[in-house]
């Protein structure tokens, strides 16, 4: 989503890490064995895998900023801009609806929200607020959602619990999707993507979007580093504080998980930003090149062949059968490291082996757009 001529490499790299990310905690060799940094959190707190997806939204933001600076000027036609974020919007979201269903694609119980789905959604609504308003109205906007989202859930009622209710049971994201999204969510009662929670992801979008404003400043760039540290570890303290009457949570995307996971992506890409494009480092940079220019792609072909891994069956033993996923974690991996190490080889190989692939795009220059 960022012009080919004002591509900065530190946001590819992010990117590319964002995604690999994505790509090792989605596919250990067996779900009961696994380290714990590689697990979401429970319910209120946050792991390092709980940063993955506001990370990929702020970066989403960020490139926001420099591929849609030019359509905000006045008197700049904006109707192809806008069939262009709509039809990125529908294809994204698209994507996400085929991986929710696929291979069997049962329309009474696919499951609607969905990463990809949020992906979308934030896009399009952070688009629109960017095109129309200066950074001054994209921070009020931020501002205004995280305070409203924060607002609804401490103040309205969900009906035989109250209001102010945060846990699984009870609060009024879940209450609202078991209503609208029946039959059709992650869990019975509640989806971790689900509709009210999307209202903060778009904030998150925002934050990236705000952060590209600072990457545009002409001004040295070693300054321009030294302000996303400040600015990150200001929004990282500022979002622990507000956890005390807001958790931070991933699964409900609270307010202070918003702000907080904004200064962690902050810190995040400062490193980057400053050991490449301050620095001049770039020995390092092509893992993260690789998978960051085709994120979309690789991420929705991971998951179509995690999800055959899964469903693709071999024989066993006394007439039974077992999944490829499986039978290559119990009689490759297990043996070579036992069942927590061969659980994160298997990760790291289905990484590598997805890195390769990606690889040989790159060196092709053959990047998949949307």
């Amino acid at each position: 989503m960022v012009d080919q001529k004002n591509r900065l490499s530190s946001l590819d790299v992010f990117r590319g890490l964002t995604i690999a990310g994505m790509i090792l905690v989605n596919n250990p060799g067996s779900w009961s064995h696994v380290y714990a940094p590689l697990r979401h959190a429970e319910w209120h707190g946050w792991t390092p895998t709980d940063l993955i997806f506001p990370f990929f939204l702020f970066i989403v933001g960020v490139a926001m900023t420099f591929s849609l600076s030019g359509f905000s000027q006045p008197g700049v036609s904006r109707g192809p801009v806008y069939r262009k974020i709509l039809r990125r919007t529908l294809i994204v979201f698209g994507l996400g609806l085929f991986l929710s269903g696929f291979p069997f694609y049962d329309l009474s119980t696919i499951r609607i929200p969905g990463v990809l789905q949020r992906i979308a959604i934030c896009y399009l609504v952070a688009s629109l607020i960017t095109i129309n308003t200066s950074a001054r109205g994209q921070a009020l906007w931020m501002v205004a959602l995280l305070l409203a989202y924060w607002a609804a859930m401490a103040l309205i009622p969900v009906p035989g619990y109250g209001a102010g209710n945060y846990a699984v049971d009870g609060n009024l994201a879940a209450f609202i999707d078991s209503q609208i999204l029946h039959g059709h969510m992650w869990k019975a009662t509640w989806d971790p993507e689900g509709l009210l929670s999307t209202i903060p992801a778009i904030a998150t979008t925002l934050s990236g979007v705000l952060v590209g404003h600072l990457l545009h400043q002409k001004v040295d760039r070693g300054e321009i580093a030294g302000q996303l540290f400040v600015f990150g570890w200001g929004a990282i303290l500022t979002g622990v504080i507000w956890a005390a009457v807001f958790p931070i949570n991933k699964s409900l995307w609270t307010s202070s998980y918003v702000v907080f996971s904004t200064g962690a992506a902050m810190q995040f890409l400062g490193v980057c930003y400053w050991l490449i494009d301050v620095k001049g480092y770039r020995k390092w940079v092509y893992p993260g090149s690789v998978f960051g220019m085709n994120a979309i792609a690789v991420f929705v072909l991971s998951g179509i062949v995690g999800r055959l891994l899964v469903m693709i069956k071999v024989p066993g033993q006394m007439g039974t059968e077992t999944a490829v996923k499986t039978w290559l974690y119990q009689n490759t991996f297990v043996p070579l490291a036992g069942p927590l190490n061969g659980s994160f080889l298997f990760a790291l190989t289905n990484l590598s082996v997805w890195f390769g692939l990606m690889a040989i795009l790159y060196r092709k220059k053959v990047f998949i757009k949307i």
